[in-house]
């Protein structure tokens, strides 16, 4: 029977250019050899599995190679390249640090550097996994770290460079090495295929490249696994049932459920996921990478983001095309907030159908909702004066302290009437004839309204008489029944004034009323009105009424003695906290 090679080792880089996922470095230990510009010290740091040692022993082979490519790369035909490939050469020492620990095993490496090379230039001495040497060993190892023999070239290697003390790190070269590519993944199991005659989906072999989570050793350990259960075909189907994986379908259909609002679809579909025995945390956490996959394709400049087939890829744009910003944003909100909190919940199950009952209820807001919420952060806005109660002391406080800048109106007066008027523009013609035509007459031609109404004649429109105005009070009053209570309590409360058939006067309690009268309501009441009478020289004017106010300076028993009998309450409140009236 033929010794099976698994193809970690079959088919582990031979040369720079063979290296998946690392062209910055190998370019630059390429460069750093042509140019003889070689470090006595190096350090390759980075997960496990992206070509580290790799790298370490093709670095060493190359540096002493009697006939250097013009590229940089070793020849892999003089003596020293045969040595290195038949794994008999003197001069590439490798030392397992994990085992090696000791000030023994340094001290003996420190004598060992002192030997000069039996063939070539260099002595290679490549540390695999140094951190584990212990603080004993890397204080030994730093003065001949720092003046190796001129033959001698050490190249360390670790999966943590943290654990490094600063000293080491100081007198090395330092190679970051990174995760490697979904995309370079799939393309080096495709070459791995292709050589040993396999078949191969491409999204089996995507699925396998974010199983290895960026590490090359670990995506061909795991295809030798899926050839070992499938033999010559490979299926995304066998590969998602070998390693546990949850289909991708089940996120799009959950996904599409939220988005209809059908919570009875997301629920089922839930507990078909269970019943494959996967598990609820799994499960959330597949669904916020799908979201986060959805919210990249929002965005062609973040489209490269999402690793993903282009089949899929298909797919994920048609999904976000129906899925707006602020349904993915609040939902990964929702998610990640069910993520974070699944370990400490009693109920995993219920924990998560109720964070998939908010997702469906995410598009369930109608734009009437949004308005509701306008309109009451706009009654917010109002003064409030509620009946005085013990549950609301602080804030009985707060409205008093109003009222004592209310009664001191000579030292501090709240408000003086103040009128606002509309500006409108004034063409000649009408500044021409505003002598001698009367205020009914000239409006033939009357220029649109603000709110955009065409032009009318004369005929179409009546002439605005008291009479009329209170009876198109009433009719806009009605009309802001669905705005709530207190805004149609206080246009009810409010009498409308036609003065001289130029002016309505609008009299207001105070200035929070005045603001929101002008704000939101003023433009309005012009067009209501603009639709029935001719409007074009009648103005609007806001007045605030200052009621209870002289220009008497009251003393501070006078000022109780008012507020006590507006404010019965006062008198726990002063007696409970202990207050002077000083």
């Amino acid at each position: 029977m033929e010794n099976f090679i698994v193809s970690a080792r079959k088919y582990r880089p031979a040369s720079f250019d063979m290296v998946v996922g690392q062209d910055t470095i190998t370019n630059t230990l390429k460069s750093a050899i042509r140019n003889k510009h070689l470090a006595h010290a190096y350090l390759f740091c980075g997960p496990r599995g992206v070509g580290k040692t790799t790298c370490a022993r093709i670095f060493a082979k190359t540096i002493n190679c009697i006939n250097l490519g013009p590229d940089g790369d070793a020849c892999d035909k003089c003596e020293s390249c045969i040595s290195f490939s038949s794994q008999r050469s003197f001069n590439i020492h490798e030392l397992d640090a994990a085992s090696n620990n000791k000030v023994e095993d340094i001290r003996s490496l420190n004598d060992q550097v002192r030997i000069p090379p039996q063939v070539g230039k260099y002595s290679i001495y490549i540390i695999d996994e140094v951190h584990m040497l212990s603080s004993s060993a890397f204080n030994a190892f730093l003065k001949t770290l720092e003046e190796p023999p001129p033959h001698a070239i050490f190249i360390l290697a670790t999966t943590e460079k943290h654990k490094i003390i600063p000293t080491i790190l100081s007198r090395c070269q330092i190679f970051d090495f990174n995760r490697i590519r979904i995309e370079d993944i799939v393309n080096r199991l495709q070459f791995v295929a292709k050589n040993e005659g396999i078949e191969a989906e491409e999204e089996a072999l995507h699925v396998i490249g974010q199983k290895a989570d960026g590490a090359m050793r670990d995506a061909l350990s795991i295809f030798d696994q899926i050839v070992s259960l499938c033999g010559k075909s490979i299926t995304y189907k066998n590969v998602i049932e070998n390693l546990n994986v949850l289909d991708y379908e089940y996120f799009f259909k959950t996904i599409q459920g939220a988005l209809e609002g059908n919570v009875s679809s997301v629920l089922l579909t839930f507990n078909e996921i269970l019943e494959k025995g996967f598990d609820g945390h799994n499960f959330i956490s597949g669904l916020n990478s799908h979201l986060r996959d959805l919210l990249v394709c929002k965005d062609e400049s973040t489209i490269k983001l999402l690793e993903a087939t282009p089949a899929i890829r298909q797919l994920y744009l048609k999904q976000t095309a129906s899925a707006s910003s602020d349904f993915l944003f609040r939902s990964l909100e929702t998610g990640s907030a069910c993520e974070l909190s699944y370990k400490a919940s009693k109920n995993p199950r219920l924990h998560v159908e109720l964070a998939l009952i908010r997702l469906c209820r995410i598009n369930a807001e109608s734009y009437g909702d949004l308005e509701k919420k306008k309109s009451e952060q706009v009654i917010n806005q109002e003064e409030e004066l509620p009946v005085p109660s013990r549950s609301n002391t602080a804030r009985q406080i707060e409205k008093t302290s109003e009222d004592v800048r209310a009664v001191e109106p000579a030292q501090k007066p709240v408000h003086e009437p103040k009128i606002e008027k509309q500006v409108r523009s004034v063409s000649i013609k009408d500044l021409l004839n505003s002598g001698n035509q009367s205020p009914d007459a000239g409006h033939t031609d009357k220029p649109a309204s603000a709110s955009g109404i065409s032009e009318r004649q004369a005929g179409d429109l009546q002439v605005l008489t008291p009479e009329l105005l209170e009876k198109s009070w009433a009719d806009f009053t009605e009309l802001l029944n669905g705005e709530g209570p207190r805004i149609v309590s206080m246009f009810k409360a409010i009498s409308p004034v036609l003065e001289n058939n130029k002016t309505i006067i609008i009299h207001l309690s105070n200035a929070t009323q005045k603001d929101t009268f002008v704000q939101y309501y003023k433009q309005r009441l012009i067009n209501h009105l603009e639709r029935k009478y001719i409007m074009n020289e009648i103005d609007i004017e806001t007045v605030v009424d200052v009621n209870e106010t002289n220009n008497t300076i009251y003393s501070d028993e006078q000022k109780y003695n008012y507020l006590f009998n507006k404010y019965p309450i006062l008198k726990d409140v002063k007696k409970t906290f202990n207050l002077d009236l000083n």
